[in-house]
């Protein structure tokens, strides 16, 4: 059964300033362990493509705490929503915490699709209720 759908736009641009203003900070606060190791490596190889992938994280998360209903309240933090990658080159969801807890309680299920394309970052949420 379908729980939620969530759907984020995020300028580029915006996280661009983001990080140029906050720097590591802004990055710190908003990837997952995880992300952060990705992130520091595509930023040494391609800035560009660096502050691309705060972007989809950021607009993937977002659109995930829309499709649970939360927005970004607790439980729902940053950094307990992480971005992974599957074998299959397929994006989905890594759970922490007290995000775990609840999402495991309600028996929910996330689908991901991230997209970027110059000057924006798109993803879409679909959350299922496992019965």
């Amino acid at each position: 059964m379908i729980y939620g759908v969530g759907t984020d736009l995020c300028d580029v641009r915006r996280i661009a300033a983001a990080l140029e203003r906050h720097g590591d900070r802004f990055a710190q606060r908003v990837l997952a362990e995880g992300e952060l190791a990705l992130w520091h490596e595509r930023r040494a190889r391609w800035p560009e493509r660096g502050v691309r992938f705060v972007a989809t994280r950021f607009s993937a998360k977002e659109a995930f705490s829309k499709a649970i209903g939360l927005g970004l309240r607790a439980p729902m933090t940053w950094r307990d929503c992480e971005v992974i990658r599957r074998p299959s080159g397929q994006p989905a969801f890594r759970l922490h915490g007290a995000l775990l807890a609840w999402c495991t309680e309600r028996r929910l299920r996330a689908h991901l699709s991230v997209t970027d394309e110059s000057d924006y970052a798109a993803s879409f949420v679909v959350v299922e209720q496992d019965p």
